[in-house]
């Protein structure tokens, strides 16, 4: 966080052999994402306060509150028209900004009354239902899967894919991967996730990819053939290609993950719009609802340390296999 490390620099001479370390330690207590969404975030905030005027460390709380209600509403100005923020993207600014103020020691203007009434206000004007992306369920990944060219390039896409919705990963969570993480055995393979969003001190998760029954789905196979093909022996599992089918040293990036969902989701004739790097993640857990498997099968899997979050996939899952105006004679 800026804030913090704005409070470290303004330390006494003393403590300048240290500061460095300090320094590090904050950075590691949050995922680089998380740090780099509070410092745009707070950017956002910072420059906002400064075209009115207005001081943002410390900031009031009316300008606080200010900030919320201008940004819930479109605006029009010299530079065009601006989209209103959603609600989720608001409280995102709400929590930084009062990161910030908590690491300078002040007080967290989020947490008065006036803020409050008006973040409550924007909720219930605005709704504050996600619009996530679609979920790539197995129907959805034999579609995509059927799309794949030949060549190393699908073999890459093929292991993504099915590795990617099988072990309900984290898109930053598959990128990560080595080939040191994957062990093969009689009944499937067995990853270690070292590190993810829910586990930033790295306990680790060992997560089962069981054999499929089609071969042309199978995960297992399919990462099998992509490590064998690309001569990954040590280092990262998943890897750039350049325009000659080569692969590169480098790890592939996170952003590479939702270009080969879209990508794919567009050659089966779906809207890539609809489609991420979550899709895969969501399509397990939905259609493991929808098959019927148990909520702590499914939260193994994925990873969820919480019933409310893996439960919107188990409702979204479950629509129609335990619906009551299926069996009322219509």
């Amino acid at each position: 966080m800026a804030g913090e490390l704005a409070t470290i620099e303004q330390q006494p001479a003393a403590l300048a052999t240290i500061g460095q370390q300090v320094r590090d330690y904050i950075r590691a207590s949050k995922a680089e994402n998380t740090l780099r969404a509070y410092q745009s975030d707070w950017q956002h905030f910072t420059a906002w306060c400064q075209a009115q005027g207005l001081p943002a460390l410390p900031a009031a709380p009316e300008t606080v509150a200010a900030y919320l209600a201008t940004h819930a509403e479109e605006q029009s100005g010299p530079a065009g028209t601006q989209k209103a923020l959603s609600v989720a993207t608001l409280q995102r600014r709400l929590v930084a900004i009062g990161q910030a103020h908590k690491a300078a020691g002040l007080e967290d203007p989020a947490k008065t009354a006036g803020v409050k009434a008006t973040w409550q206000g924007i909720r219930r004007a605005k709704g504050v239902a996600q619009k996530g992306k679609a979920p790539a369920v197995t129907d959805t990944i034999r579609r995509m899967v059927a799309e794949l060219p030949e060549g190393i390039l699908g073999q890459r896409d093929r292991a993504l894919l099915l590795l990617g919705f099988a072990g309900a990963f984290r898109r930053s969570e598959l990128v990560a991967l080595d080939r040191e993480d994957v062990t093969f055995s009689r009944e499937g393979a067995v990853v270690t996730v070292r590190r993810s969003k829910t586990d930033q001190e790295g306990a680790g998760q060992r997560k089962g990819i069981p054999y499929g029954s089609r071969p042309e789905t199978c995960p297992v196979r399919a990462l099998q053939d992509w490590i064998e093909t690309a001569g990954i022996t040590t280092g990262p599992l998943f890897r750039p290609l350049n325009r000659h089918g080569q692969v590169l040293p480098g790890r592939l990036s996170d952003k590479g993950v939702a270009r080969v969902v879209k990508r794919y989701a567009e050659a089966a004739g779906m809207d890539p719009s609809h489609y991420a790097g979550h899709s895969l993640r969501a399509g397990l857990a939905t259609s493991a609802a929808a098959a019927g498997i148990s909520e702590r099968a499914i939260m193994a899997q994925t990873g969820h340390r919480s019933e409310r979050m893996v439960r919107r996939y188990i409702r979204d899952g479950s629509l129609f296999r335990e619906n009551a105006a299926a069996g009322v004679g219509l």
